[in-house]
């Protein structure tokens, strides 16, 4: 991927980050022009320049493998274990958590192509994202997608200890490419993949990933 699309935007994610943009953008003019201390400027730009690279989002490219599970985020595997999920597939699951850094894309993708069959927001706390407790007990978005083959995955957008706004940028009924944006966590954030318990998945504990290219299961 050229360097220069790592730095993307859409209006899409900069809206989601639009009132803290106005606020430091605001700030940061008014230091400037008023401020006598000239380096005064420097921390509310600084913090101006973190927060919108915090909401880019770049253009990525889903592999040309009609058996590969991408990862619906960017960040670290903190978890891969068998669990039962149970409010999509209810039933026994593989769970791939995956924990987003500030410094992480927070953009969410599809990991296979398929239909949104279920969605539904659940009400919680805000744990560390890095908690293996959080996907439970966290406020969190589940979202249900069934691909054409029959495959059925969850993925579960989990608020962390600063994450407090979950946005969904698709719903029930809503068709997908593998790869498109299902929506944005701000702040820190945990995102967790239930797979198929046959699915065989590809990656390890500590391992860092890039949401919609990198291939974190295959269908066997």
């Amino acid at each position: 991927m050229p360097a220069a699309s790592m730095y993307a935007f859409t209006w899409r994610s900069l809206w989601e980050g639009k009132w803290a943009i106005l606020v430091l953008g605001v700030l940061s003019g008014t230091t400037a022009v008023w401020c006598p201390v000239p380096w005064a400027v420097y921390p509310p730009v600084a913090l101006l320049v973190f927060t919108l690279l915090f909401f880019r989002d770049p253009k990525r490219y889903p592999p040309e493998d009609p058996n590969a599970i991408v990862s619906p985020a960017d960040g670290k595997i903190v978890e891969v274990r068998r669990v039962t999920e149970p409010d999509y597939l209810k039933s026994d699951a593989q769970m791939v958590a995956i924990f987003l850094s500030v410094f992480d894309v927070h953009v969410q993708r599809a990991p296979i192509t398929g239909e949104i069959k279920f969605v539904e927001y659940h009400k919680g706390r805000f744990l560390d994202a890095r908690n293996p407790q959080a996907g439970t007990l966290n406020e969190n978005r589940v979202i249900g997608i069934e691909g054409a083959n029959g495959l059925r995955v969850t993925v579960r957008q989990v608020a962390g200890l600063i994450a407090r706004r979950i946005a969904g940028w698709a719903d029930t009924g809503a068709a997908l490419e593998q790869g498109d944006r299902i929506g944005m966590i701000r702040f820190g954030s945990r995102v967790e993949l239930y797979l198929p318990v046959d699915a065989q998945v590809t990656v390890n504990v500590g391992q860092m990933v890039k949401g919609a290219e990198d291939v974190i299961a295959r269908t066997r």
